[in-house]
């Protein structure tokens, strides 16, 4: 696939089955996020790789969060949060390592720069013929799944890639009127 149509096809797919990417794809995917915007050479880029039993364990994380949360949630929701990393056949915590207080490096082009690393993520599994979603909500910023994951204070997650063989048919990618998002000064 050549880089333009790469970047101007991908799109997340949601519905995704097994098996996981093989080592040799998972070697390229991170390899690509590797390559990410990296001023100063902090690397400031973390992978937490979920598969098998794995998912079942980040699963009770989200659990337990909710319980903390709420110790009145019921066990509908309770399943409901341990099932979610279940969805693909891997998932990748994408985290943003901080240093803090870095000159000319401040903490947004840090995180930033771990989107980046999330993004070649999704780039490098399209290009590969694999599925792959970027998820977030509210667990990527829970304390309990924080603390689980082994994040600093000034860490964050900034995704989790769901990963997989596709699933399901692409959505219709949406043309967008380019002069909507650009301001030209002359």
């Amino acid at each position: 696939m050549d880089a333009m149509t790469l970047l101007h096809e991908r799109s997340s797919m949601g519905k995704l089955m097994g098996p996981p990417p093989t080592p040799e794809q998972l070697e390229a995917i991170y390899r690509a996020a590797l390559r990410a915007p990296d001023h100063k050479e902090l690397r400031p880029w973390r992978f937490v790789e979920f598969s098998g039993e794995g998912r079942e364990r980040l699963g009770e994380l989200f659990a337990e969060a909710e319980y903390r949360e709420d110790p009145h949630v019921g066990d509908i929701a309770l399943d409901a949060a341990r099932k979610k990393p279940l969805r693909a056949p891997m998932v990748i915590a994408v985290i943003a390592r901080v240093t803090p207080d870095v000159p000319k490096v401040p903490r947004i082009e840090q995180v930033i720069s771990a989107g980046c690393a999330a993004h070649a993520i999704l780039l490098a599994a399209h290009a590969q013929g694999l599925g792959a979603m970027w998820r977030s909500g509210k667990y990527a910023f829970d304390p309990t799944v924080r603390k689980g994951l082994g994040l600093d204070e000034e860490d964050e997650v900034v995704a989790f890639i769901y990963l997989g063989q596709l699933g399901g048919r692409h959505k219709p990618i949406p043309e967008h009127d380019i002069d909507a998002f650009v301001e030209r000064w002359r």
